[in-house]
Order: structure tokens, then C-alpha cells, then sequence
């Protein structure tokens, strides 16, 4: 069963635009898992334009289900990590002024760096994975990083899937089966909606959990978050 991480962020950035503690982020998280999502992700940026610090350390406390922290492995992001001890840690290559994730790790680049952080993450039990593009290269060096999991960055599919062109599962299919061969867990996430979702989760083998946040806040100011949620479960599991 591929699992459901609903990240909150579009709620903190609601919550943040009129000042106060309406919507009510802790009261959000702790529904959404009662709806039957399997986890809360959130993604604390620097200048805590949505998620906050504080609001990390909260949920850390509160969320019953798997909570995965997604960011930077700038020190402050590591210290926090390390300080609430999450599900799982998904580190992203953003830029601090990034309006959202916009790229994968360079994994053969960046592969030195980020053994040393992975390993950290671990030896705190912390299950630890890496944002990547599905290219091989990518897969196989993130390997070498000694990460748990991999996370695809999912908009190249989900932009030419929007145009009618499914011809990009294949790379995404391919980088699953590798990165299982490798024995990595997988993760997928970015731009994935109640359009996309169905026929990307049954053309990828091996797939682990998706996190959704953008659209399926989107989809809930229409739908109702309850129904949404349920509607993603019932795609996921067809």
C-alpha cells in the first residue's frame, strides 16, 4: 500500500497571511491524520514564510502518524532535526529565497557532502531521504550516499501528463526499479494531483509513499479535506 504524506505548508501560509492561529495548523495535522492520511510533511524554509521553526518542534510533539521534514541541511535545519527526530528527514537542494522545490540533488556532485549529514540522521534513527530527478545517474550515486530512500521530483511528469504526453513514466519507472535493485525505498512528490495520481502510482513499481501538499489543499477548498484525502487513498490503492 503506498502511503499518504499530506504536506501542511499552504495551511502555515493561510495561517501566516492574516496573522493569529486561524486555521489552526496542530488542529489541521491531527485531522488530517484522523481523515486517514499516514503522515504530515512540512517544510520549514529560512525566512519562515509558512512552516515556522517553532511550528516543527509542535508537530513533533503532536503527530501521531509518520512526520517527515523536508529542507535544506543548512545547520539550523540539522540542529532542528535533530532536536524533534522525525519519521523521516527528505533533504532538498533549495536556494533559501526558492518559492518551492525546483530541482533534485546533483547526488554525483554533491555525493561527499551529503554522506556525512545522512549518516548523522541516521545514527539519530532518523530515516533519511534524498530529493533527485529521475535520471539513473542520479539513483545510483544516491546509493552511494547511504540514504534510505529517494524522493523523484514528480513535475516533469505531472507538466507533460497535463499536456497529454505520458511518455515521461517511463524514466520515473525506471529510476524505481533501479532504486530498488539498489535496495532505497521510494518516494515521489511535486505537482502530483487527483488528475495525475492514479496513473502515476500504478505505472511505478516499488513505490513507497507520495507526498502532496499544493494540490490537495487546492482540490480541498472545493472539495471538502475529508473527502480529498479519501479520494487519494481509494487512487493510491486501485
Amino acid at each position: 500500500m503506498i502511503k499518504l504524506s499530506v504536506n501542511i505548508n499552504k495551511i502555515a501560509t493561510l495561517r501566516n497571511a492574516r496573522g493569529g492561529n486561524t486555521p489552526n495548523l496542530l488542529k489541521m495535522a491531527e485531522d488530517i491524520q484522523t481523515f486517514g492520511a499516514d503522515g504530515i510533511t512540512v517544510h520549514p524554509r529560512p525566512d519562515e514564510r509558512h512552516i515556522r521553526y517553532n511550528d516543527a518542534i509542535d508537530l513533533g510533539k503532536s503527530v501521531k502518524k509518520e512526520f517527515n521534514i523536508e529542507g535544506n541541511p543548512i545547520d539550523k535545519f540539522v540542529n532542528l532535526i535533530l532536536e524533534i527526530k522525525p519519521t523521516q528527514v527528505t533533504l532538498v537542494p533549495d536556494e533559501v529565497d526558492a518559492i518551492t522545490s525546483n530541482a533534485g540533488w546533483d547526488t554525483k556532485k554533491y555525493c561527499n557532502y551529503l554522506k556525512p549529514i545522512i549518516h548523522k540522521f541516521q545514527k539519530a534513527k532518523i530515516r533519511t531521504s534524498i530529493f533527485v530527478d529521475p535520471d539513473l545517474e542520479m539513483v545510483e550515486y544516491a546509493k552511494k550516499t547511504g540514504t534510505d530512500r529517494i524522493e523523484l521530483y514528480t513535475e516533469k511528469f505531472a507538466k507533460m501528463y497535463e499536456s497529454g504526453d505520458e511518455s515521461s513514466i517511463e524514466s520515473y519507472a525506471a529510476c524505481s526499479r533501479l532504486a530498488n535493485d539498489l535496495k532505497i525505498g521510494v518516494n515521489a512528490g511535486h505537482d502530483l494531483s487527483l488528475k495525475n495520481i492514479e496513473f502515476f502510482a500504478k505505472n511505478i513499481p516499488y513505490l513507497d509513499e507520495v507526498s502532496i501538499g499544493h494540490a490537495l489543499i487546492s482540490e480541498s477548498i472545493y472539495m471538502g479535506i475529508d473527502n480529498v484525502i479519501n479520494l487519494y487513498i481509494d487512487k493510491l490503492s486501485r
